[in-house]
């Protein structure tokens, strides 16, 4: 077996003996980066009831929105001329009903914690389990899967939490406008003043409502306006 095939071999085997035990309840953020607070545990492959607990983050970014443009160009590569035409053609008069998003994680090593407990394998998954869930953490997860190579157990928690939050995160774009689209977006942040300016009490989720956006910058100067308008009055 030569080294691209072992190396090939590992990352099957792993993929296919790791198990997600716990996903987290809460959907990842459509419009900021998340952090999800992972558990995985794993039995040493020369030791018996010898048990490592990896506890680490993985920093999901914000989804962006891949555009019929985006992704069809990818996606011609071994299209004939002809066919690669009468594709793109078909995704342009198509493009309103295509909502892809495209998910971003990153793994930091440098905050992975790990110890070795001596117990039984099914012992350790229990006494995390019940740890994780005095902590009322819904962005925690527990995964059961290989000691080596360990970073590669975690591409099934990220299929699970893409999985668990597509639909979720695109009714909120479809809620509150999808970038790209600043008609839609600036029509509905129009709305959200005039409802600020109507009742103050509502400037503080204006303002996280920008934020969460991304766009208070571009609306800073009109949004402190109001609250200078509405302390005045």
């Amino acid at each position: 077996m030569g080294i691209e095939e072992f190396d090939n071999f590992d990352f099957w085997y792993a993929v296919n003996n790791t198990e997600v035990l716990k996903s987290p309840s809460r959907q990842l953020e459509t419009f900021g980066t998340t952090m999800v607070n992972y558990f995985l545990i794993s039995e040493l492959m020369d030791s018996v009831d010898k048990v490592r607990v990896r506890e680490g983050r993985i920093e999901a970014s914000r989804p962006q929105i891949l555009t019929p443009d985006d992704f069809g160009q990818a996606a011609l590569e071994g299209f004939s001329d002809s066919e690669a035409a009468r594709y793109v053609d078909w995704l342009s008069q198509h493009a309103q009903h295509l909502r892809i998003l495209q998910y971003g994680f990153a793994i930091s090593k440098e905050n992975v914690n790990d110890h070795v407990v001596s117990d039984a394998m099914g012992q350790v998954v229990d006494n995390v389990t019940r740890d994780v869930a005095n902590r009322e953490d819904p962005l925690s997860a527990i995964l059961v899967g290989v000691d080596q190579p360990w970073e590669v157990c975690l591409l099934k928690l990220m299929v699970d939490l893409v999985e668990n939050s597509a639909r979720g995160n695109i009714r909120d774009l479809e809620q509150h406008g999808y970038p790209g689209e600043p008609q839609n977006r600036g029509s509905e942040i129009d709305q959200a003043f005039l409802a600020a300016s109507r009742d103050t009490s509502r400037i503080s989720d204006l303002h996280k409502h920008l934020v969460q956006l991304g766009v208070f910058e571009e609306y800073e100067d009109r949004f402190f306006a109001l609250v200078r308008a509405s302390e005045a009055s």
